[in-house]
């Protein structure tokens, strides 16, 4: 029972508000639940796949039991239980598995496909969970090598003037992907895998002219690419190989004109065979709460800011229709 409501009963409590409409009494080892005879058998699904949970050794939290609850109110096909209980990658003391529905349907295509685009706002685990995928195929010898890139595009900011070597420069552009890496695997081994090509750390530019066999490729950020980019990466596919690419196109930071190759090739590969797209929601956000709100806010705000400019140009575009006929009557 302690492993099941915490051992301040901190998961009782969430499940309570979860469920404001039932009580739940417990004593001893039975947990007793009245009210809404919907919400009662909710409760009761819950407790089941918890239980679940707790029976694999995996310890639970507040947030597992929200994300628990909003798969059971979804009615899906896929119980809470085994999506907290699969396990990716064990490494270092700490296992990586997904957190929500998505992030598990997520996982499951990049094994059922060649080609995964994850599209999603910040914190939604899209770099990361294909990183833990990347290093398991590693290690179960499904590919030889890793390849790790994304394009060297400033957010706002410019590094050029830095001092130092090419890859001095570019490095700061590439740090997020080692700092993944090092939390997967050990810190030692990670310069004798790179000085073996085991693991490749490179920006998009330097994927032209390559052919990429047996290897698992990242592509990070593929926002900022632009349609040549994205269509030069993905021609870099080779035997053996799988390419997950990742981005979010709600932040490009590409220079005002140019289109997000991101954005158009979803228009182009959508239903080709063995391509997935893979679309994450602020609902999959696994960091800080304030962050799922605040990619919520930001949502509300453009979809404002498009409604608005949207009357505008409207409203111009009424005022031009008279405007020739007021200049006729003027020039008469």
């Amino acid at each position: 029972m302690v492993s099941l409501l915490g051992a301040r009963d901190d998961v009782l409590q969430a499940i309570e508000r979860a469920f404001p409409r039932a009580d739940v009494l417990v004593r001893g080892n039975e947990v007793t639940v009245t009210g809404p005879h919907g919400e009662v058998a909710l409760v009761e699904r819950l407790v089941d796949e918890l239980l679940v949970v707790v029976g694999s050794g995996q310890s639970l939290s507040p947030e597992s039991v929200q994300r628990a609850v909003g798969m059971l109110r979804q009615q899906t096909a896929e119980r809470p239980a085994d999506v907290l209980t699969l396990n990716i990658l064990s490494t270092r003391g700490r296992t990586i598995r997904p957190k929500t529905l998505n992030q598990k349907r997520y996982v499951d295509a990049i094994d059922a496909h060649t080609i995964v685009f994850s599209i999603g706002p910040a914190g939604t685990g899209k770099t990361y969970l294909a990183m833990a995928k990347a290093v398991q195929s590693l290690q179960a010898k499904k590919v030889n090598r890793i390849i790790l890139t994304r394009p060297a595009v400033e957010a706002g900011e410019r590094l050029g003037f830095l001092p130092g070597t090419l890859s001095e420069k570019i490095d700061p552009y590439l740090r997020p992907l080692y700092d993944a890496l090092h939390d997967m695997i050990d810190p030692e081994s990670i310069p004798r895998l790179m000085a073996a090509g085991t693991i490749e750390v490179a920006p998009l530019a330097y994927m032209r002219g390559r052919t990429l066999n047996d290897a698992f490729i990242i592509l990070d950020e593929a926002q900022n690419t632009s349609p040549e980019q994205m269509k030069m990466f993905l021609t870099r596919l080779g035997f053996g190989s799988k390419m997950v690419v990742t981005g979010d196109v709600t932040q490009v930071d590409l220079p005002a004109g140019t289109r997000s190759g991101l954005r158009i090739v979803q228009e182009i590969l959508d239903g080709l065979d063995d391509v997935n797209f893979s679309r994450l929601t602020s609902s999959d956000v696994v960091r800080h709460r304030l962050v799922s709100d605040i990619v919520d806010a930001y949502g509300r705000w453009d979809a404002e800011q498009t409604a608005v400019s949207g009357g505008a140009r409207s409203r111009r575009e009424g005022g031009q229709a008279t405007g020739p006929a007021s200049a006729r009557r003027t020039r008469r």
